[in-house]
């Protein structure tokens, strides 16, 4: 099957479902996204609360691993990635946190002209109906549905009252320009229901009838004629089938599947495509380095009252909660796993230690496979941390010519020394927030770290042992200016005619925050970007 469209886009996610819908509304333009996962109509994944067992569910899922981590004692960390139609955002946490200003600003000093904060929020309204309505930072009548945080759990509150207490502020919406803040988190949620890009923008761009959709289709690689992209070749139930784009190939694959594809298709590094048998095509070696994450720490507490989740663990709790959900839509089967989070410096005054905390209002413990298996057994909550802009930088790799081969990832985690620290010290200052009245009356024992009292030594430690990973990959497509970078800022592969990368690996510096937001708002910008390229 050869078939002829105006764009072709590699990667049905967070990303690439906005881009499809947004280029789909060219006039006669002909438009294919081809997914390598298949359909998103599985019901379970529309309800918030069943992410339990969705976010890591080997059906909906790429289940990469990574390479040893050497600061890591060697170990492997499984790499979640959605693999299905709307990607990530269809099987994640939902939280909409799109990063701070001084994030995106730093993307401009850094030779990305046009996406600094100014550049970026007109997109990041134009994406959403927030639940809030319309104003300067919201927008009100955009395809994704936005719900305002609300704590699932009374010990939601009572952690947001230890980090006032702390002298921390507590603000109503986790996006507003605060670069030290606590909050309940806002979710890609409407009416109970997960707003995924897939069921937000693509679906109602489907009734247009110029978008075809190609499921359970793997892009083996590039079609490349004399330096520009003239269409993709992908695999299906093991035959063989090229696309043509007469004005655009767009990758939105994410930061590993992205690069992967570049270099089997002969663009990356000569060296090291010379060892796999890849001809160059195009000499760009810096395609799956500058890969960023964020590795992710964990802090468990048992409390002696009943204030946690672990009520809606219990049958008559299951059953109250099922009801509401099932009637009125509401409670906490309505909500995401982390309804409430944080940002503070680990060093005060330092905004390169900044520091993320997402709070589960249960005792997250995997202790066997299936949704039983992860269910509480007693009253408690969980904290996980990661360092907002890590300085380790890791890279995806070939592992093979065979498109069809997962990549090897090198996250290289606090492979730069600062990293650990920064970590361990903000750590510490979560135990002291913890430990203030509000909330250290009720603690009844801490679960992780083993000691009850743990020094930066002793945290720096448990961070070796325990550390594994948020799913939040950036970086390997890097945006810049100069001649290193692999897309310009018109998000253009350089050396390629045609060729756009719209998706979290053009990012050249990870944004302090869950990354899913930004994704978005990338397809946003990027479908623009290529409607003037033509």
């Amino acid at each position: 099957m050869t078939t002829e469209f105006d764009y072709v886009i590699v990667g049905a996610g967070a990303a690439g479902c906005v881009v499809a819908a947004r280029l789909g509304e060219v006039r006669d333009a002909r438009v294919v996204l081809i997914e390598a996962g298949g359909s998103d109509r599985n019901p379970i994944l529309r309800l918030p609360a069943a992410n339990v067992a969705t976010g890591t569910d080997p059906r909906f899922n790429w289940s990469y691993e990574t390479e040893p981590v050497a600061e890591l004692g060697g170990r492997r960390l499984y790499w979640a990635q959605g693999r299905i139609l709307g990607g990530s955002g269809s099987i994640n946490g939902m939280m909409y946190m799109r990063g701070h200003r001084t994030d995106y600003d730093r993307w401009a000093r850094l030779g990305c002209a046009g996406w600094d904060y100014a550049g970026v929020l007109p997109y990041f309204r134009r994406s959403e109906t927030n639940e809030r309505g319309e104003s300067e930072l919201h927008g009100g009548s955009g395809p994704l549905q936005v719900s305002a945080g609300q704590g699932t759990a009374p010990v939601c509150d009572t952690f947001l009252d230890a980090a006032a207490a702390a002298g921390f502020p507590v603000v109503g919406d986790l996006n507003a320009d605060v670069p030290e803040a606590f909050g309940h988190v806002d979710m890609t949620i409407g009416n109970g229901r997960r707003s995924s890009t897939s069921h937000a923008f693509l679906r109602p761009a489907l009734r247009r009838g110029n978008i075809t959709v190609e499921l359970d289709a793997a892009v083996a690689r590039i079609v490349l004629e004399r330096g520009v992209a003239r269409g993709v070749e992908f695999v299906r139930n093991g035959q063989k089938h090229q696309v043509r784009a007469s004005r655009a190939v767009v990758l939105c694959g994410g930061a590993v599947n992205s690069p992967q594809l570049l270099m089997v298709s002969g663009i990356g590094d000569p060296q090291a495509l010379r060892k796999h048998g890849i001809q160059t095509q195009v000499e760009r070696p810096a395609v799956g380095r500058n890969l960023q994450n964020h590795p992710m720490y964990k802090l468990m507490f048992a409390v002696s009252e009943p204030v946690s989740a672990y009520t809606y663990a219990r049958p008559l709790g299951a059953v109250k909660a099922g009801l509401r959900y099932a009637l009125t839509r509401k409670g906490v089967f309505s909500r995401g796993l982390f309804p409430t989070s944080g940002f503070f410096h680990a060093d005060p005054g330092d905004p390169a230690s900044e520091i993320q905390v997402c709070m589960a209002p249960a005792i997250v413990v995997r202790r066997r496979p299936g949704v039983l298996g992860i269910l509480p057994t007693e009253h408690g909550f969980t904290l996980l941390l990661n360092h907002g802009s890590p300085f380790s930088r890791g890279e995806v790799r070939l592992q093979s010519a065979d498109p069809l081969a997962k990549a090897a990832i090198s996250p290289n985690y606090f492979s730069d020394p600062r990293d650990i620290g920064i970590l361990a010290r903000g750590a510490r200052r979560v135990h002291e927030i913890v430990a203030s009245p509000p909330l250290g009356r009720m603690i009844s024992r801490v679960m992780q770290p083993a000691r009850p009292t743990p020094t930066v030594s002793d945290i720096e430690d448990d961070i070796r042992a325990t550390t594994v990973t948020h799913y939040h990959a950036v970086g390997t497509c890097r945006m810049g200016s100069d001649d290193d970078a692999v897309v310009d800022p018109q998000l253009r592969v350089r050396g390629v005619e045609n060729l756009f990368v719209a998706d979290a690996s053009i990012m050249p510096v990870l944004v302090n925050g869950n990354t899913y937001a930004a994704s978005i708002m990338i397809g946003e910008k990027a479908s623009d970007l290529i409607r003037a390229h033509h």
